[in-house]
């Protein structure tokens, strides 16, 4: 993760805002303070951990999901074709 400070921030704010939107790298705007240091990152980026989050705290959700790579480590997957609609 980049660092850069409050001044340069605000000096470059679109430029900074696109990088983390198009390089999908979150961006640490640190202060001398510690506790006013903040992250940006793209909608997308924050969206994607958010639904991480959500599934890794939703004991079902979880436990599907490493059964389910439980099953393809063990060889037990079925290759499927995608079917267009």
């Amino acid at each position: 993760m980049r660092t850069i400070t409050y001044s340069n921030f605000r000096k470059d704010l679109k430029s900074e805002m696109r990088r983390c939107r198009d390089d999908a790298e979150s961006l640490l705007v640190a202060n001398k303070d510690d506790s006013e240091n903040v992250v940006v990152m793209s909608a997308r980026d924050y969206d994607s951990l958010m639904e991480t989050i959500r599934i890794y705290e939703n004991p079902y959700l979880h436990d599907k999901i490493l059964r389910g790579m439980s099953q393809i480590e063990a060889g037990a997957g079925i290759q499927r074709e995608l079917i267009d609609e």
